[in-house]
């Protein structure tokens, strides 16, 4: 059974490209109207006029950096001056650093942990109150395959994942009961800026066969249609078998299978 978005607002960071674009049109196409969030507006106001054409539902942006400190309390201050109550939630926005950890930039590193982590939290817990009160509601948190290993090379992108997994899951147990559903969505290798943003220009192939956005979000739109939601799903078949195979062999394995897959060329 379709869950109903009808006249309902969701909340899509992250959304002038990629996945959160396509969260825009799925969710536009159900009926719910849509506040878009991300640093660059004039892409972000490209997305909202084709939705808003296309789909004859309300779209209202907001340009915002929220890997800046209290970026995510201004933003619901902002929707709290516009009363927009935000019943969907989809926290899509975040990135990955590669390369050497020993040579990392570690203000780059702090911005990719604030965003990937402290900022997810900070949105969730500031949309939830509003949700159990209704006893309607769904939080969508883009985890990613890389979660549910330990990935040299993209070592603090893949423990920032691992924590929106483990968080979205143990807030799935706190939920149930109330009408609102926490799911977290685990692409593997998808046809976005993602590897192009996370390599600095030096790669934009990602690694293995790439799912494209419409794939990956497919399979969160069918997950919170079911009549009792899962707390997360890895989208493809093979990206599931690749992330679940690691409860069945050791951990330096693990690590050795995911340093063949990242370690740079040149190492």
């Amino acid at each position: 059974m379709a869950r109903d978005y009808s006249g309902k607002t969701a909340l899509i960071t992250g959304a002038s490209s990629g996945i959160g674009v396509e969260f825009a049109n799925r969710l536009a196409a159900r009926g719910a109207n849509l506040v878009l969030v991300a640093r660059r507006k004039d892409r972000l106001q490209a997305v909202a006029d084709a939705v808003k054409i296309q789909y004859k539902v309300d779209v209202q942006i907001v340009v915002a950096d929220l890997s800046e400190e209290g970026a995510a309390d201004e933003l619901f201050k902002t929707l709290a001056r516009k009363k927009i109550a935000v019943d969907v939630l989809i926290n899509n926005a975040g990135f990955g650093t590669m390369g050497e950890f020993n040579k990392s930039n570690i203000n780059k590193l702090n911005e990719e942990i604030h965003l990937n982590v402290l900022t997810l939290v900070e949105l969730s817990k500031l949309a939830l109150p509003a949700m159990v009160a209704k006893g309607d509601g769904v939080i969508v948190n883009i985890a990613s395959t890389a979660a549910y290993q330990p990935v040299p090379y993209m070592g603090v992108y893949a423990a920032t994942k691992a924590f929106v997994l483990s968080f979205t899951e143990a807030l799935w147990g706190e939920l149930k009961g109330t009408g609102v559903s926490a799911l977290a969505l685990s692409p593997g290798g998808t046809k976005t800026e993602f590897f192009e943003v996370a390599s600095e220009g030096k790669r934009t192939d990602g690694f293995g066969m790439m799912q494209t956005v419409e794939q990956v979000v497919e399979v969160a739109i069918k997950a919170l249609d079911k009549k009792n939601p899962p707390p997360s799903v890895v989208s493809g078949g093979m990206n599931y078998v690749m992330a679940t195979s690691g409860r069945l062999i050791s951990r330096k394995t693990l690590i050795a299978v995911a340093l063949s897959m990242f370690k740079p060329k040149d190492k």
